[in-house]
């Protein structure tokens, strides 16, 4: 590993090549921070790709990626003139201080769980009106609900036991039989999503992230039945002319694989 030094150095070379291509290339020139954005949100995903798979020279190259972003954002608030590197630097550095007064104060924990409510706590003291403001909108729905119900575990609004969660989950299956028997589809769809929440709820109970939980399931999915595309074009045959016998016997043969 690197030394200290080196990866300041490496840091510095990073600054040095975003200024010259801001200042030389016409598409680094063009960018701006919405342009950027929904690039920023596609590597994002690509980081947690490779996480998921545990391929760690992608994770590096994913996090260089990021790191990118980061840098060119910084320096387009410094011609600005909003802020700089140093300043998001710093900025992140107080943050981490306040939040951590187990560390950088007196302040005794005495596990994980004591941190999460501490850094709740001290959030609504720099003048948040609420745990959740934190959570962004656009955050899709199943990554959504599990930082809701994190931000309020944190202030202590939460089930006691696994069991209690798995109870709830039953009784929001129950309801939503119930409306799938008298058809009402809003209902339907309300219930539904019910479900889906306490089943997150389930999940951190479990201590299991549900967005790494259902992207490993689509991953092998998507392995299982390309399997199974390839086992047709080798019958010369098209899924569809197959009949579901035919390609269950090729889906368990995928499943060994």
């Amino acid at each position: 590993m690197n030394a200290r030094s080196e990866e300041l150095k490496a840091f510095e070379r990073l600054l040095n090549i975003m200024d010259e291509l801001r200042a030389k290339c016409p598409w680094d020139k063009k960018q701006t921070l919405q342009s950027l954005r929904h690039l920023t949100i596609e590597e994002t995903y690509e980081l947690g790709d490779a996480i998921l798979d545990n391929n760690l020279e992608e994770v590096k190259k994913e996090l260089g990626d990021l790191l990118l972003h980061i840098v060119f954002y910084a320096k387009i608030g410094s011609e600005t003139k909003d802020f700089d590197i140093a300043d998001v630097a710093n900025d992140i550095c107080e943050k981490l201080i306040n939040r951590h007064p187990h560390i950088y104060g007196d302040v005794k924990v005495e596990n994980e769980e004591d941190v999460k409510q501490n850094w709740e706590n001290i959030k609504l003291k720099e003048g948040k009106k609420s745990v959740l403001e934190g959570v962004p909108n656009s955050l899709p729905a199943l990554v959504k609900a599990n930082r809701i119900q994190e931000k309020v575990a944190g202030v202590g609004f939460d089930w006691e036991h696994p069991e209690q969660v798995f109870e709830k989950l039953q009784e929001e299956l129950a309801e939503l039989q119930e409306e799938i028997k008298l058809n009402n589809v809003d209902k339907m769809e309300e219930e539904f999503g019910d479900v889906l929440f306490s089943m997150v709820n389930y999940a951190r109970f479990l201590n299991i992230n549900p967005e790494n939980a259902l992207e490993r399931t689509n991953k092998k999915f998507i392995k299982r039945f390309q399997y199974l595309e390839g086992k047709a074009k080798e019958k010369g045959k098209a899924l569809k002319d197959m009949t579901l016998a035919e390609m269950d016997i090729h889906w368990e043969e995928a499943k060994k694989v």
